[in-house]
């Protein structure tokens, strides 16, 4: 089916940007060390956007499991069903959002 095809493609492009996103964050949310002379005030700045840079990063990971449970669910019965409820999830939301792995009512 060529609805399947181009959800693989998606959902392979989406696992290839996640994976690279999850790289910079885990750069961005290295140690900062004290020896660095960036000032008091920027140290603080740096230690909440580092906080920030944190949480996108467990989100982006979070994300990057889903597709990979997603793709692996490609060809099989249990593919677009909601983890929740079960009922079919649509294919429009599966397009947009490939991570999906509830229904719009049970993602709420």
């Amino acid at each position: 089916m060529k609805e399947i095809e181009d959800i693989r493609q998606r959902i392979q492009k989406e696992i290839s940007k996640t994976e690279k996103t999850i790289e910079e964050y885990r750069e961005m949310t290295k140690p900062i060390s004290p020896d660095d002379a960036i000032g008091r005030i920027s140290r603080m700045d740096a230690i909440n956007n580092k906080s920030v840079t944190e949480a996108s990063l467990r989100q982006a990971e979070n994300k990057l499991r889903d597709l990979h449970y997603v793709f692996s669910q490609l060809g099989t019965k249990d593919f677009g069903l909601c983890l929740n409820c079960g009922n079919p999830i649509p294919m429009g939301r599966i397009l947009f959002r490939p991570e999906s792995v509830y229904c719009v009512s049970c993602a709420r």
